[in-house]
């Protein structure tokens, strides 16, 4: 008999769902006896003990279902040894709940915070495994994280759709891009859809160089510009900032967000018509693409092998397509960021598009 307890934390994503199908039909072909318990909205079903007993008919038809069938929250990793409300050891009582449930393995889906918390349990004694969710992929240790490349089609569907309404109205046109401290989805997506100017948190950009990249464009001929904005792109003013100056000005801005600061610069500098698209959650939502599909599959059996043999304390990443055991101490803690010489930011520079620097 193997015990096994699921949970999802953090943001949801679309192949949350494929992946825990993955671990539980690894198990379940080779495994004569296999109890699963779905924690219900994250880390909070673990400490408060909320869960329910999953059976295989919870598995069946998810492969394409988006979101998570167990719930998801954000618990911050700050907080976790902070007492709740009612002054619970919020850790202790995830212990309990293990030991009660006499579970041999936790099985935590999540990204950079929700990772921080599995490999806190992992130093508590607990046998937790790791799966590496996030729209981002900024997470170290894997070349890929589950969701990415869905978010990806999404926001490049949202560039094309674009296309078409800048061209007929000679238009400025910002898109804005789920990405706060990392840029990967902006990047890809932006490459994917064409857009002439891509700013990402990673390499803070000059406003003229903005506006030089568009009325370049304007001088060839070009009656439109499209950028595909980070949420967590930044100027070069603002990156000189400390972080607390930072935090203050973002408090104070009275711009709902970074691409509507930077459209009024544009706006002008230029006389031009300026318009903002933000695509928001949908990027989170949805069905996971046929890619994503495939790796949290590969993913959730990988997981299923190391619970067989045993094996805890790891995140289940993939590293030169191959799927790769990552000690969650080396693991946690850590961003990967896009480097400022990548090659496809480099690439991507070769055939003309501006990143503002």
């Amino acid at each position: 008999m193997k015990r096994i307890g699921l949970l999802t934390s953090g943001g949801d994503c679309q192949a949350l769902n494929a992946t825990m199908r993955g671990v539980v039909k690894g198990l379940a072909a080779n495994i004569d006896e296999l109890e699963v318990y779905g924690f219900m909205n994250g880390y909070k079903g673990l400490i408060y003990g909320d869960y329910r007993m999953l059976t295989a008919a919870d598995f069946s038809g998810i492969l394409t279902k988006g979101g998570t069938i167990i719930g998801t929250s954000r618990q911050p990793f700050k907080l976790m040894r902070v007492p709740d409300a009612n002054g619970l050891d919020k850790v202790e009582a995830m212990k309990q709940t293990y030991y009660k449930l006499r579970l041999d393995c936790l099985v935590i889906l999540g990204g950079n915070g929700t990772q921080k918390t599995a490999n806190l349990l992992s130093e508590e004694g607990l046998n937790v495994l790791h799966l590496p969710k996030t729209i981002d992929n900024d997470i170290w240790g894997t070349d890929m994280t589950f969701g990415f490349y869905s978010a990806v089609n999404i926001a490049t569907d949202a560039i094309d759709c674009i296309h078409t309404t800048a061209a007929s109205h000679n238009r400025v046109f910002i898109v804005e891009i789920m990405g706060h401290k990392v840029g990967w989805l902006p990047l890809y997506a932006g490459i994917a859809g064409g857009a002439d100017i891509i700013l990402i948190p990673e390499i803070p950009y000059d406003t003229e160089k903005v506006v030089e990249a568009i009325e370049a464009r304007a001088k060839a001929g070009k009656g439109f510009t499209i950028l595909a904005v980070a949420e967590g792109a930044i100027s070069k003013e603002d990156a000189q900032l400390s972080k607390k100056e930072l935090k203050r000005k973002i408090e104070s801005r009275t711009h709902p967000s970074v691409s509507y600061e930077l459209a009024e610069k544009i706006q002008k500098a230029t006389g031009l018509e300026i318009r903002i698209t933000v695509p928001g959650h949908t990027q989170r939502g949805g069905s996971p693409c046929p890619y994503d599909r495939v790796l949290s599959t590969r993913i959730g059996a990988a997981a299923a092998k190391l619970i067989m043999d045993g094996e805890y304390g790891y995140m289940v990443g993939v590293v030169n397509g191959k799927t790769k055991k990552v000690p969650l101490a080396e693991s946690a803690g850590k961003l990967k960021t896009v480097p400022v010489d990548a090659q496809e930011i480099r690439e991507a520079k070769r055939i003309g598009i501006s990143f503002g620097d």
